[in-house]
């Protein structure tokens, strides 16, 4: 049998510690507005912190003596979520998804590789697209370029190449990358699209309705004359 392998347990990454937790009899102490106050003994470090009711933080436990820091740990502590949550919402994962195929794929075959590509780009992610010739297709790389184009055109409403057809050895390598037309459902533009056509309708519908109403003047007019002339002469 083959030796088990050891694997060393995932230790999590030690936190600073605060008042109590600070294990050194002395400290190198820095106010809370950053100045310098000396090396204290922690006790008299934890009651000066405790007299402005903030904490008393180690910030550098590998100093000798530790350098602490008084502060409010809490809001500081909330202040490095906050900042940490923003970083990851502005930061932009990339992720590269690879599609194989041959100079002479078939139509089938075609068209299920163009639906993985539509895919990917629709999950906003770039697509790296590979020829792979063998033995004298390498001749013929006009034949990888060709189709690396016509899979360009076929997705370019959604795909753009951001890398264009490339030799890479007995490889031709295309990237494609997302527009913004990608991760859009096709089904919220036909409701749009559907929406305005029953807003333009309607307006007609209410250019035609209000026509007969400037027509009924002419009406009431000769009504009118024709009354007059029925009464008798004075």
């Amino acid at each position: 049998m083959r030796p088990r392998r050891h694997v060393e347990p995932v230790r999590p990454v030690p936190q600073a510690r605060v008042n109590d937790a600070i294990r050194a009899s002395s400290v190198r102490l820095i106010d809370e507005d950053g100045s310098q106050v000396g090396v204290k003994d922690t006790k008299e470090a934890l009651d000066y912190a405790h007299s402005k009711d903030l904490d008393l933080v180690e910030v550098a436990s590998q100093a000798d003596p530790p350098v602490a820091r008084i502060m409010d740990y809490g809001k500081y502590r909330y202040e490095q979520e906050q900042k940490a949550k923003l970083a990851r919402k502005h930061q932009s994962q990339i992720q590269v998804k690879e599609i194989k195929l041959r100079p002479k794929i078939g139509r089938h075959d075609y068209e299920t590789k163009k639906g993985h590509v539509v895919r990917f780009l629709h999950q906003r992610a770039k697509v790296k697209v590979t020829i792979m010739f063998r033995g004298r297709e390498t001749t013929h790389p006009e034949r990888g370029r060709d189709l690396l184009m016509r899979l360009a055109e076929d997705v370019g409403e959604i795909g753009q190449i951001e890398s264009p057809p490339l030799l890479d050895g007995r490889n031709m390598v295309m990237v494609l990358g997302p527009t913004k037309a990608a991760g859009v459902e096709k089904t919220d533009a036909k409701a749009e699209e559907t929406q305005r056509s029953e807003e333009e309708v309607q307006g007609d519908r209410n250019g035609q309705g209000a026509a007969p109403e400037g027509d009924e003047e002419p009406l009431a007019r000769e009504e009118v004359a024709e009354a007059e002339a029925q009464l008798p002469p004075r």
